[in-house]
């Protein structure tokens, strides 16, 4: 599950800053109406999944593509091959090539994450100032250029590099996020990140099938990524296309930010790891949060940064498992990828809905313990059977805050997801998958811990 998934997908990619509010000037004419804001509702929601569908394609081909480089005679892969030797042997590791893959990739998806966490912020920023349209098309042309050198990269360098100019333009997904918050209707916008939510859910099980059905028809001479690749450009040419003729822009003059530069200088809150923590960003507004709701607001940042630290790590390394482990082929991990999203999107239905008002925090503390045993089967599974036990306890424990607040949030989780995968893949290059499991798992207890001093402390207020 490279590169992110999980019900909490739609606020992983990125900091989008909130839309700039003029409340001393009324509506002008150029705003959107409740009516026409609800029509806005299907293009955002279309232009989102055409824009995943393109994205997840690649999650069930990471693991081949690192051995097709490994396999190769790439000059570059085998100088990073040699530096992960020569340190091995210098710390006295047993140099495990097989391994090598994982921290190469774990690398990859840290890099892509943390040129998110980098862009996102000041892509809101622009978007405040120039409109959401415009750096939406922006970032399109960037993820189009993504895709068109990863379909020609014939070298580990020129996928390395696609990884790149992805992660830098990968901003489209926050302003989505940004295009429905501007929406004037509470209950429209409210309706908007639902559709949100469904399109990740789609996504993320329809793509990683798509893509591994491709990868499985290449005909000889082609790599066997070249489908998925010249699909991928085409489902992003298809959505600047889309959202050009049908998306309008739904920020007018009278609310847009100043200059760009106040809106780079209100991004630095949400570049700086010490003020995501203490959310600078929220404390600096005239009626934000003080004392204890401040404290509990901390407590809830911490735990949500925690928990994507560890989640993302292990999903990254999940196809790497059942790669080495179970000798999953690409089509196997589609289908792997698929049964997750089937499940998800079951539970969601059935249970998550369900859930009592007030009863948040103890649902969020089952679903996270279920992760310790999840996690647990996966690392130390030698049976199909047992691995499908732990992906389906993982599919139960995958399964609010508005404006700043959740831009901090988005902003500590794509700061979690830049750090994890690259650590939990080092762990996994160091001791093994049963080790690295086992420790991430069992330090998913932090949350837990977090989340009953967040109930105490929520009882005296």
């Amino acid at each position: 599950m490279a590169e992110g998934a999980g019900p909490q997908r739609a606020e992983e990619h990125g900091g989008q800053r909130p839309p700039v509010r003029s409340s001393s000037r009324p509506r002008e004419e150029g705003s959107l109406s409740s009516s026409s804001g609800g029509r806005l509702i299907p293009v955002v929601f279309l232009a989102l999944l055409i824009d995943l569908l393109g994205f997840t394609l690649i999650l069930p081909l990471l693991p081949s593509i690192l051995d097709h480089f490994g396999q190769s005679d790439d000059r570059f892969y085998a100088a990073l091959q040699r530096g992960v030797d020569w340190f091995a042997a210098a710390i006295g590791v047993p140099a495990e090539r097989k391994y090598n893959g994982v921290l190469f990739g774990g690398l990859i998806g840290s890099i892509f994450s943390i040129l998110q966490f980098l862009s996102s912020p000041l892509t809101g920023a622009a978007s405040d100032s120039y409109g959401r349209r415009p750096i939406m098309l922006l970032t399109l042309v960037g993820l189009i250029a993504s895709y068109a050198l990863w379909a020609v990269s014939r070298s580990f360098g020129g996928f390395l590099l696609s990884r790149v100019v992805g992660g830098l333009s990968k901003g489209n997904v926050s302003l989505s996020a940004a295009i429905v918050a501007d929406l004037p209707s509470p209950k429209v916008r409210s309706r908007g990140m639902a559709m949100i939510g469904i399109a990740f859910s789609l996504g993320f099980t329809v793509g990683p099938m798509i893509g591994a059905y491709l990868s499985a028809g290449t005909g000889k001479g082609a790599p066997f990524y070249l489908p998925a690749a010249l699909l991928a450009l085409g489902f992003a040419v298809s959505d600047l296309l889309f959202i050009y003729h049908l998306l309008p822009e739904t920020l007018p003059e009278e609310k847009r930010a100043p200059s760009v530069k106040s809106g780079f200088q209100a991004a630095a809150d949400l570049l700086s790891p010490f003020s995501l923590f203490q959310f600078s960003a929220v404390t600096r507004e005239p009626d934000g949060p003080r004392g204890q709701n401040l404290g509990n607001l901390k407590v809830l940042g911490a735990v949500y940064f925690l928990y994507l630290f560890l989640f993302s790590g292990l999903e990254y390394t999940l196809t790497f498992v059942t790669h080495q482990r179970f000798q999953f082929s690409s089509m196997q991990q589609g289908k792997m990828f698929f049964f997750i999203g089937i499940t998800m999107a079951a539970i969601q239905g059935g249970y998550t809905r369900r859930i009592e008002p007030g009863a948040e925090i103890r649902a969020v503390r089952r679903a996270i313990l279920l992760l310790v045993p999840a996690f647990l089967l996966i690392g130390w599974a030698r049976s199909l059977p047992g691995l499908a036990a732990g992906l389906l306890l993982y599919s139960f424990g995958s399964a609010g805050q508005k404006g700043r607040i959740m831009g901090t949030l988005r902003s500590l989780g794509a700061l979690a997801r830049a750090v994890g995968p690259v650590l939990a893949a080092t762990a996994y290059w160091l001791a093994g998958a049963e080790a690295c499991y086992t420790l991430c798992a069992t330090l998913f207890l932090l949350p837990v811990l977090l989340l009953g001093r967040l109930r105490q402390e929520t009882k005296t207020d």
